[in-house]
């Protein structure tokens, strides 16, 4: 059973699933520091977080999305997050192979993991989609993960937040500031007080509307089980979770956890998900549960950080695979400095299942936490030479380069960093093998773009001043205009930040 630990999620106890905005009314896409971009975008296009004091045709929807990317910077700044880079290409993965069937279209996502063990997962504006490494202990499959996903997306797509804000208008905008901010006040140990203040600014609004949010989770439920259905995964698997949230409660004494606050189970609603369910087919079933029970053997030992039999006893108890219980071992041999113990069982595993690119990654990773540069270099390398886009194993590159060519760890991580806009840690490490590779103005703007996703926009801004000064003497004229340019951006999510 999952156990509470602290008031951190209570903020996202109100799993808000807001709208997203249609493609039409999306701002531009963020661009990373000083890469290659097209035309349009270097004469100045739009960056992602564009000031809410702007006037033009902007919708609501579109305020939606900023106020939504805003908020996923400030939650950054506060939430402990799960900085797991195979974990997190999973859950991508897993996004993505969703959201096609799922009304949404082409929408960007951002996906956040959180490192709490409690049973959770959420959606806000403008596609964000956070899930805690709790749900992968308490979803023993991975179409019972899909399931929780899915209903997610279902929210974001049915556009349930304007809807149920359409007799309020003229007042959407300030009324969802407040609920994230409340949100991001329990995130920081505002506990209690940031539910309050959040539920608080909703009662105006939903008092009258509990009809509405009724109907809200059955329409999710039948987007999501359709999502599902098309993805390869058994619609079945989301009345098993529901029935598996309501023995939970019953054990908590009627506590339920977190993500039944806001998405309460009844009888009549499984019964109605089973009816669905049970018309629903799925044509071409996906047989992938082996890479999810590998990255769920990864949450919990996140999860069981300090004692990691506990994850060894959780994957027995729930009759895991053999394969993802050697998994787990091998994890552990590695942070017990059994390393060839470790890269001996990772590499078979990797030689049974060659088309899990998590595999090697986990033996470089393994061979890099030991000190082993080299082999960790040489794996990653040979990894990528057949899994190119697999962007962890190009992140373990970048970082273990960073000790034996900072030139080209600089370019590895440029790479990623161009591929990965929305990754802090991405800029982390670009902004180290900046400095060390004798590029400072672009180490300077890395890292200001570190800060900035992170909520720390102030600091983000300053740190922009002293890339400017940097490039001025050192004559870099590209790296002048980049910065210049940046900051104009920044001062505007600057004043989308200040809504909360």
């Amino acid at each position: 059973m999952l156990r509470r630990t602290g008031t951190y999620l209570t903020a996202c106890a109100l799993s808000l699933a807001l709208s997203l905005p249609s493609q039409a009314q999306s701002p531009g896409r963020y661009e990373a520091p000083g890469l290659t971009r097209s035309p349009a975008v270097a004469a100045g296009g739009d960056y992602g977080l564009p000031s809410l004091t702007r006037h033009g045709s902007q919708a609501v929807s579109g305020e939606e999305y900023r106020l939504g990317r805003a908020w996923l910077r400030q939650f950054r700044a506060r939430a402990p997050e799960w900085q797991d880079a195979i974990a997190q290409d999973y859950v991508e993965s897993l996004v993505a192979r969703l959201l096609p069937h799922s009304d949404l279209g082409d929408a960007r996502t951002a996906v956040t993991l959180v490192e709490s063990r409690l049973l959770n997962a959420f959606a806000v504006p403008g596609g964000v989609i956070g899930v805690n490494a709790g749900l992968f202990a308490f979803a023993e499959r991975e179409a019972e993960l899909a399931s929780v996903v899915a209903h997610e997306l279902g929210h974001l797509s049915q556009r349930h937040y304007a809807r149920g804000q359409a007799r309020a208008e003229q007042t959407q905008i300030p009324a969802m500031a407040a609920m994230l901010a409340g949100m991001l006040i329990a995130a920081g140990g505002g506990g209690d007080a940031g539910i309050a203040a959040a539920m608080g600014s909703q009662a105006a609004f939903i008092q009258d509307q509990l009809s509405y949010s009724r109907r809200f989770e059955q329409e999710a439920d039948r987007v999501g089980l359709q999502a599902m259905a098309d993805a390869g995964y058994e619609p079945g698997a989301m009345v098993e979770m529901f029935r598996a949230m309501q023995r939970m409660m019953s054990l908590q004494g009627g506590n339920p956890p977190e993500f039944l606050l806001t998405h309460p189970v009844t009888e009549s609603r499984i019964s109605d998900t089973q009816a669905r369910a049970d018309q629903v087919s799925v044509t071409a079933p996906r047989d992938g549960d082996l890479h999810y029970q590998l990255v769920r053997a990864r949450a919990l030992l996140t999860i069981h950080d300090r004692d990691p039999q506990q994850a060894t006893t959780r994957l027995a108890q729930d009759q895991a695979p053999e394969a993802a219980r050697r998994y787990l071992a091998a994890l552990i041999d590695g942070r017990a400095g059994r390393t060839d113990q470790a890269l001996d069982a990772l590499d078979a595993l990797a030689r049974s299942q060659p088309d899990l690119a998590m595999l090697p990654a986990s033996a470089a990773q393994v061979a890099f936490e030991a000190g082993r540069v080299d082999d960790a270099i040489a794996r990653s390398r040979r990894q990528l030479r057949l899994m190119p886009d697999y962007s962890p194993a190009s992140r373990l590159l970048g970082e273990a380069l960073l000790q034996r060519d900072p030139d080209e760890a600089y370019r590895v991580l440029r790479e990623l960093a161009d591929a990965r806009p929305e990754d802090p840690q991405a800029f982390t490490l670009l902004a180290e093998a900046a400095g060390r590779s004798g590029h400072e103005a672009w180490g300077h703007l890395a890292r200001a773009e570190q800060l900035q996703l992170t909520g720390r926009i102030d600091r983000a801004i300053r740190q922009l001043e002293v890339a400017k000064d940097v490039a001025e003497r050192e004559g870099d004229n590209a790296a002048a205009s980049q910065i210049e340019q940046r900051r104009e951006d920044f001062i505007g999510y600057r004043e989308t930040l200040e809504k909360f």
